[in-house]
């Protein structure tokens, strides 16, 4: 039976997740507060260099192949298998955790791919909203060190993958959702669970949520304290959030608000985090703030370039879990996806979901790995670079470098477009005897202006390379 529920979930269920995701992205706050710790700011900057990280999402929703934790949240837009009463269904996912043994858990091999496409921090969910930790918690025995791969050497999972990044020179990032539907202090099964929030009245029972926020402050307090050196804390779930907070703004964003407030208490929690990881980033993501070090859009890229610290986080196929027969983005997507992003002042946060198993999908390997022959030549052009002064025409986007003494012009080239002879672009005119080099041959290319039209020819070996995902000069 249990076999049968997995097929139809990932057959029939799949498609839907996909319609429910786009019902319920994290928007980006409208306005911005630079942080005002010196240890902070550095390690900001420093953020800003890195431009491309990675995102794995992995968890109990990887054993049926389901978009994350989202299918146990009673709301409209969620569709599940209509034969099961919820509470039946939330039994059932409460109970894959006997079934979660990643017995080929690898971390080493997405390490290697993270770096192989030329990325330079992760961040790494380790505890999304259904409450199931990645780590091992003495919170809670919701974890996956509690379970059938307990007597793994490298049950604690997270310790291991934190390791892995860490030995290929990444920034590492936590991820930490400040909703747990698992916890008794945050859904009560007193009540029915109407949707993402609270079922219960806070003000009615403010023991219970002190208790609840004193859960979370210990749990986040065992990833600071527990597993080396950890550079971001990536806090999810923005609607557990101060009620003074909830702007005329975040109703739009359309989920349910309750009455009543929702904080967990961050100044505290950012200050313990911060005495254990000096100058610790702390994204908490739409609350904008002190606490939000970043903001993070959700797959979507703004229209415009913005002045201060963001990034795009963006899966490479359509789920940010692991969901069988996904369609993977292009390479050439993805750089596109890139080059827009750090043009416009921002960085690219790409979802990676591994297996039940612990492996990365051979397919999602191949397409990082296409990535990084790009990246490895074309780097200069993106990495620590900061917005020009002209962001792009049509097709083409520019950086510049930090010092402002370096621009680049990257060239996209539309999917199966062979490597043009020349190229053009109007704006960003170099000055009058400047040298312009095609990066990836390293060699001089000739350049014309007309006006405020630049024209340049490639050397005609490169124009030979057939389809190419973007040319990169730089001036």
């Amino acid at each position: 039976m249990r076999q049968f529920i997995y097929l139809i979930f990932a057959v029939i269920l799949f498609p839907v997740d996909l319609c429910a995701q786009e019902n319920n992205l994290h928007h980006q706050s409208s306005t911005y507060q630079w942080p005002t710790d010196p240890e902070v700011r550095t390690k900001l900057d420093t953020w800003q260099d890195q431009k491309f990280g990675m995102l794995i999402h992995w968890g109990l929703y990887a054993v049926p192949g389901i978009i994350e934790s989202w299918q146990i949240c009673s709301e409209p837009w969620i569709e599940r298998d209509s034969t099961m009463t919820y509470d039946e269904y939330k039994q059932w996912y409460w109970g894959l955790k006997k079934d979660f043994n990643p017995v080929k858990f690898n971390p080493e091999q997405w390490a290697l791919a993270a770096k192989d496409a030329g990325m330079k921090y992760v961040v790494f969910t380790t505890k999304h909203h259904d409450g199931f930790c990645m780590f091992d918690t003495k919170q809670t025995d919701f974890k996956i060190t509690n379970g059938p791969f307990a007597s793994n050497p490298r049950a604690d999972v997270a310790k291991y993958v934190f390791q892995a990044f860490r030995d290929q020179g990444f920034m590492i990032g936590a991820y930490f959702s400040k909703p747990d539907w698992h916890s008794q202090d945050f859904w009560w099964s007193k009540y029915a669970t109407p949707d993402r929030n609270t079922n219960y009245d806070i003000r009615k029972y403010p023991w219970k949520w002190n208790r609840f926020k004193q859960f979370t402050y210990n749990q986040i307090s065992e990833l600071m304290n527990n597993y080396g050196s950890i550079d971001l804390l990536w806090l999810d779930g923005g609607w557990v959030r101060p009620l003074e907070t909830v702007t005329d703004e975040v109703r739009s964003w359309g989920a349910a608000i309750p009455a009543w407030n929702q904080e967990v208490d961050i100044p505290r929690i950012a200050a313990m985090a911060r005495k254990a990881q000096p100058g610790l980033l702390v994204v908490d993501r739409t609350v904008a703030g002190p606490y939000e070090n970043y903001q993070t859009p959700e797959q979507t890229i703004p229209d415009k370039a913005l002045d201060h610290p963001w990034e795009s986080c963006i899966t490479l196929g359509n789920a940010w879990g692991w969901v069988p027969n996904e369609q993977y983005k292009s390479p050439k997507k993805v750089i596109h996806k890139l080059i827009e992003i750090v043009a416009k002042g921002g960085s690219l946060l790409l979802g990676v979901g591994p297996r039940a198993d612990g492996t990365v999908e051979l397919a999602e390997v191949k397409i990082l790995k296409q990535i990084g022959d790009w990246m490895k030549i074309n780097g200069q052009a993106i990495y620590g670079t900061r917005i020009s002064s002209v962001l792009r025409d049509g097709n083409t986007f520019f950086t510049q470098s930090k010092d402002g003494k370096t621009q680049y012009a990257l060239v996209c080239l539309p999917e199966g477009q062979s490597v043009p002879k020349t190229v053009e672009w109007k704006g960003n005119v170099p000055k009058k005897g400047a040298k312009m080099m095609l990066i990836s041959s390293g060699t001089k290319v000739k350049w014309t202006v007309v006006g405020d039209i630049v024209k340049v020819t490639l050397p005609a070996s490169f124009s030979k390379k057939g389809e190419y995902p973007a040319l990169a000069f730089a001036f």
